[in-house]
């Protein structure tokens, strides 16, 4: 099997944070980036605040036009060296690119892995942690 190629990944200027609403239906704002409706509840990705507490994400972003269609392997070309790294993601997909959310205290580490991997990384809005 042909393993897919490597790709230009951005680092988004906003930090997230992941939240689980066990009996929600709908945020009460609309301070949302993604929402995911599931029978145990709602699941909320948000942009957070630098002092912001809880645990905090960063985005890797990546793809193009149309790019799941063209290229199905290309979000588990990024998964699965965060995966052997036993770095945690959390993913959310559009029609234009794959948002890979990682541990904002793993970015470096999952930066590495990744440029291991083949990829390219734009690190221009990787912040120092707690910044």
């Amino acid at each position: 099997m042909r393993s897919p190629a490597a790709q230009r990944l951005g680092i988004v200027p906003s930090v997230f944070a992941v939240q689980h609403l066990p009996h929600a239906t709908f945020p009460e704002d609309d301070e949302w980036i993604a929402l995911v409706r599931a029978p145990e509840g709602l699941t909320v990705v948000r942009e957070t605040w630098p002092a912001g507490g809880g645990e905090r994400w960063i985005g890797l972003y990546g793809g193009g036009a149309g790019h799941a269609s063209r290229d199905p392997g290309a979000l588990t070309a990024v998964v699965d060296p965060l995966a052997e790294a036993a770095i945690p993601v959390f993913v959310v997909s559009t029609y234009h690119a794959d948002l890979v959310l990682v541990p904002e205290l793993r970015a470096r580490e999952a930066v590495a892995v990744l440029e291991e991997a083949g990829h390219q990384v734009d690190t221009r809005h990787l912040q120092p942690v707690g910044d």
